[in-house]
């Protein structure tokens, strides 16, 4: 006869595989949900830029992006212009021992063009935007506003989701940018204005150590990070069953989801970029 503790034993490690095996699949459903909806979204702008029908609303486009990104500039640069005080601030004293306290400006310039910048950028706009889109599109979901909309023969992948994407990716792009400018000068009035680093070697020390192959691989994963965003929101926001609890449900896994996606995109493109010697 089995002893009761090893019974349990077993019962728990049972569970434990089926939980695993469930959020495997669970894991792949959703990866094929945002793959169906890249697809769809693929199709959308493609159409619009060769058809005269079915092209994507102009007018929703720009009012996506002005929802999604424009209103989510203060809060970027806010937070951007605390992470260059902050990275000074840090770097300062073990440069300082070694009396190379002038290097301040090639750690931040590097650190921010390459990873923080569109990193940070992405964090707001998951919170900011991400959430916002689920939440929306769940809420016509429950409230049987996209079955409408296919009864009237309208697709609201064009209608709905194609728009959301670009608008997250346009203003990933965009944000990543003004985060730059931000942290950097930031970075800069610390170092002119605290550390006592003459301008003239800030601004040649920043220039000599960046070129354009930092600013571009960070617009590359900015783009990378605004899809994955705009692609997890709205499927999120499309599968939500269960009323008011499910729109919940949405919100809060479309924020999880996403920053484990870009956290994961970031390491795959950081992998090859160091790879390819761009790093």
């Amino acid at each position: 006869m089995t002893p009761p503790a090893q019974t349990r034993s077993r019962s728990t490690l049972v569970a434990l595989v089926e939980a695993t095996g469930a959020k495997f699949f669970a894991t792949l459903e959703n990866v094929g949900v945002a793959w169906d909806l890249l697809g769809r979204t693929s199709h959308w702008v493609g159409r619009s830029l060769v058809a005269r029908r079915g092209r994507i609303d102009p007018d929703e486009l720009c009012a996506q992006i002005i929802r999604l990104g424009v209103r989510s500039i203060f809060i970027v640069s806010l937070v951007c212009a605390a992470v260059g005080f902050i990275l000074g601030l840090q770097m300062a004293p073990p440069l300082s021992d070694l009396g190379q306290v002038e290097l301040v400006p090639n750690i931040i310039a590097v650190a921010i063009l390459r990873e923080l910048g569109p990193l940070i950028a992405a964090i707001v706009l998951i919170g900011f935007a991400g959430a916002s889109i689920a939440a929306e599109l769940g809420t016509m979901v429950v409230g049987e506003e996209i079955e409408a909309l296919e009864v009237h023969a309208l697709n609201p992948y064009r209608l709905l989701v194609a728009p959301r994407v670009l608008a997250t990716t346009v203003s990933m792009t965009c944000l990543a940018v003004l985060a730059d400018v931000i942290a950097i000068a930031a970075g800069t009035a610390l170092g002119v204005l605290v550390l006592d680093i003459p301008l003239t070697i800030y601004f040649n020390n920043t220039v000599q150590q960046v070129g354009p192959i930092d600013f571009v691989t960070g617009l590359v994963k900015a783009a990378v990070f605004g899809l994955l965003i705009g692609l997890i929101s709205c499927a999120n926001g499309l599968r939500v069953t269960g009323g008011a609890s499910g729109v919940g449900e949405a919100t809060t896994l479309t924020v999880v989801q996403s920053i484990v996606a870009i956290i994961i995109g970031d390491l795959i493109f950081t992998t090859i970029f160091y790879a390819l010697g761009w790093v």
